[in-house]
């Protein structure tokens, strides 16, 4: 298990950074960049976390401050993440509108409130007491983000090729995501939905390769 997991971790590391990195120095438009440091910001954010985890199954010390910190640090990133695919939906789609100021002002309030939630002392990141309570709370402003950008490309999904699962694959990743984010300090088993969730990060990124190389 624990060389399985870690060998998918590890790869998928690289291919996210490598994504991110290659589409930044070949990049012809905006549309690249954003695909780009999305891709780099998702992997390195990542790494925070699931480097620790790899090691933690291999080096007999305490990593619990450093898998908190992680997680810290890729609840943060990953918001992050999916304020950039926004911006990729304006500037592909070309939705600069009154309705879609509206739209990323809720999102930036999400943004803000969730970030926010992050860094109270309540989450107990750095301790091995986990709370619902505080899972529940910190990632409410997530699902709303994650709900948006769904709807968003979900409508649009007819217009572009490349994007046009976008949205499922959103969708997917916070199914999976939400178990374990909220319940895995009562039930640890459910961390097995990260692979998953991680899967369909996979796949988005995919989409974003492929849409770079279109656009040469």
């Amino acid at each position: 298990m624990k060389y399985g997991e870690s060998t998918f971790d590890i790869l998928y590391l690289l291919f996210a950074i490598l994504t991110g990195l290659i589409i930044l120095i070949r990049r012809h438009s905006k549309t690249d960049a954003l695909m780009g440091f999305a891709a780099l910001i998702l992997g390195l954010g990542d790494s925070f976390h699931l480097v620790p985890r790899v090691l933690n199954y291999f080096i007999d010390r305490d990593f619990t401050w450093a898998l908190g910190f992680g997680k810290l640090v890729t609840s943060i990133t990953m918001t992050v993440f999916y304020i950039l695919v926004f911006y990729l939906y304006k500037n592909v789609y070309g939705k600069n509108g009154q309705n879609t100021k509206t739209t990323g002002i809720i999102l930036y309030i999400c943004a803000a409130l969730r970030v926010a939630i992050c860094l109270l002392p309540g989450n107990n990141w750095f301790t091995s007491e986990g709370s619902v309570l505080w899972g529940v709370l910190r990632n409410l402003p997530f699902v709303v983000i994650g709900a948006v950008i769904v709807v968003l490309y979900f409508k649009v999904r007819k217009e572009n090729n490349y994007l046009s699962r976008l949205w499922i694959y959103t969708a997917l990743s916070f199914l999976f995501y939400i178990p374990v984010a909220v319940f895995a300090p009562l039930l640890p088993l459910l961390g097995m939905l990260m692979l998953p969730k991680t899967v369909c990060y996979i796949l988005m990124l995919v989409s974003f390769i492929r849409l770079s190389k279109d656009r040469k």
